[in-house]
């Protein structure tokens, strides 16, 4: 597996997914090609999947909240008969590296949970209608639904059979949406993942698996009145046209260390295992109005960045295995990243898209805050650390800011400039924002940096609030960076995304923190188990018609 893996698609190279739009509501097929999996040794028998039919999903729920904003209920359905969804698949899975296991499972969390925050943030409900077999991460796709219909039949049912048949856990969120969003009883969902044939019909509902069972005949009909019952009360604001979300502009260098967008450059040294990322600022003016916003759609840099971003992040995190650091810059005109932002705050409530485009603000920087790399931002002479860009500063793991004027150097004094939406639209998974979590013991300077707001902070006034970890004149800045860069590539990598998970998320527990946090480091040691990838483990022997063979040993 160790071709180069595209995030970017369109509806027109689909292999899996189609959509029929009737209204104010949205049919989602599942319907995946066998002979359409992203590497070679597997075939996507029963409607299962991998990364490439995830990465076709997250852009069919991206272009659903921008292109087709009058969509209000989605309908997620098989495409095939008398099948789901399988999950993920086993063979992928079983020759898969446990670099890419651990990241195809983070990323399609992430989707689950975009489409699943999609009603209450943007009015877009998700239904799953469910006929035949729906196993595993195909449970896991309907539990991310807002309502699960399940057909009442001989054949249809619903099942978490990790544990039993192939010694790891469900990997997207499943054990921890039956408990804490399906609130199913403990005991009852510890019979239920301990069960390969899963749960059919009144039981289900009995068990809070699923929402209603529907006999067949009469299935059809309930799928399309819950839809629109979900469509009818739906807080979605007005919409006029959606906007197309148009390819973006990228360009890889021959020797692949280099990447360049329109707003974003990623450049890689090998040497010392180091992504340099830098954003730049707009070059044109903001939109003054909601109009020209529309106008500009997928060009305006507000989302244009947002989605360059997002690309880039992906693509480290899935190709560039070996690059352990990730160095944040920004350059530009702080006033000019203000200016697009402001629009966006000022007419969120109103206005469809100004909302979607902060949430996908909302998104990419929950991506950088649960991206395992050691993140660090470096303020210099020039740079544009502001709206959006401040948040940043927050979600790295340091940050470093030039003080003062650099010999040499006519660039603008390194400055930062908050604005209101460090403090609310852009939380963390555990819902609260950088801020109040950076300064979780001393919530008093959260307000202290209220108070500064929209004033451009030198490097001796951001350091007494507290928005940066140090601060260095131009004699010591490139040794005080080179070390510390250098002391981070001498640390064990497995150590370092234990250390940083760690401390990034400090706090309340959500559901979504303990679906990153606790499943997923649960799942990375499993995942290395030999009780499951061992020769004789069970995700080896998995359709050989031979049990895994288990070392007893609690450890």
């Amino acid at each position: 597996m160790d071709k180069r893996i595209d995030f970017q698609t369109d509806p027109s190279k689909y292999r899996h997914w189609r959509v029929a739009y009737d209204g104010d509501i949205a049919t989602l097929f599942m319907d995946v090609d066998e002979t359409g999996g992203l590497f070679e040794g597997y075939e996507l028998k029963l409607n299962s999947y991998d990364l490439g039919v995830d990465i076709e999903l997250a852009d069919v729920v991206q272009r659903m909240r921008f292109e087709h904003p009058e969509v209000k209920a989605v309908v997620l359905r098989s495409g095939k008969p008398n099948v789901f969804c399988a999950g993920a698949n086993i063979r992928m899975l079983g020759g898969a590296a446990h670099t890419h296991k651990v990241n195809f499972c983070k990323f399609t969390n992430e989707t689950r949970n975009t489409f699943e925050a999609a009603g209450d943030e943007s009015g877009q409900h998700y239904l799953c209608a469910v006929k035949g077999a729906c196993a595993g991460g195909g449970y896991e796709l309907a539990l991310a639904c807002d309502h699960i219909m399940l057909a009442d039949d001989s054949t249809s049912n619903v099942a978490l059979p990790e544990v039993p048949l192939l010694a790891v856990l469900p990997g997207t969120g499943g054990l921890t949406r039956v408990t804490d969003k399906r609130k199913v009883r403990r005991d009852l969902a510890d019979v239920f993942c301990s069960l390969e044939e899963g749960v059919k019909g009144k039981r289900a509902v009995d068990w809070r698996l699923v929402d209603e069972a529907v006999p067949n005949s009469k299935f059809d009909d309930v799928v399309g009145e819950r839809a629109a019952e979900f469509a009818a009360k739906s807080k979605r604001l007005p919409a006029r046209n959606g906007i197309a979300l148009t390819p973006l502009e990228r360009q890889f260098s021959a020797d692949g260390n280099s990447i360049t967008y329109s707003t974003v450059e990623v450049d890689i040294d090998r040497g010392r295992a180091l992504a340099t990322m830098s954003i730049t600022a707009p070059d044109d003016s903001a939109p003054t109005d909601t109009e020209a916003l529309h106008g500009a759609g997928a060009e305006t840099w507000m989302l244009r960045c947002a989605r360059e971003l997002d690309d880039a992040i992906l693509h480290l995190r899935l190709n560039e295995l070996e690059i352990g650091t990730i160095v944040f810059k920004a350059t530009g005109d702080p006033q000019a990243v203000i200016g697009h932002e402001r629009l966006l705050l000022d007419t969120r409530d109103s206005d469809w898209l100004a909302h979607e485009i902060l949430l996908y603000w909302k998104r990419i920087l929950k991506r950088i805050d649960l991206t395992s790399r050691s993140l660090v931002a470096l303020v210099e002479p020039g740079s544009c650390f502001a709206g959006p860009l401040a948040e940043i500063l927050f979600a790295v793991d340091r940050s470093y800011m030039a003080d003062g004027a650099f010999e040499g150097d006519n660039r603008p004094e390194a400055t930062i400039t908050l604005t209101a939406g460090s403090f609310g639209p852009y939380p963390m998974s555990n819902d609260l924002t950088r801020l109040e979590t950076r300064f979780m013991g001393t919530p008093d300077q959260v307000e202290a940096a209220r108070a500064a707001i929209g004033t451009a902070l030198p490097a001796d006034a951001a350091s007494d609030l507290g928005l940066v970890t140090y601060a260095y004149d131009d004699i010591d800045w490139d040794d005080e960076i080179r070390v510390f860069l250098e002391e981070r590539a001498s640390f064990s990598p497995d150590a370092m995304t234990g250390l940083e998970a760690n401390l990034r998320f400090p706090g309340p527990e959500t559901m979504e923190t303990r679906i990153f946090g606790r499943l997923t480091a649960w799942q990375n040691w499993i995942f290395q188990r030999p009780n499951a990838v061992g020769e004789t483990g069970a995700l080896q022997r998995y359709g050989t018609g031979i049990r895994g063979q288990f070392d007893k040993r609690r450890v």
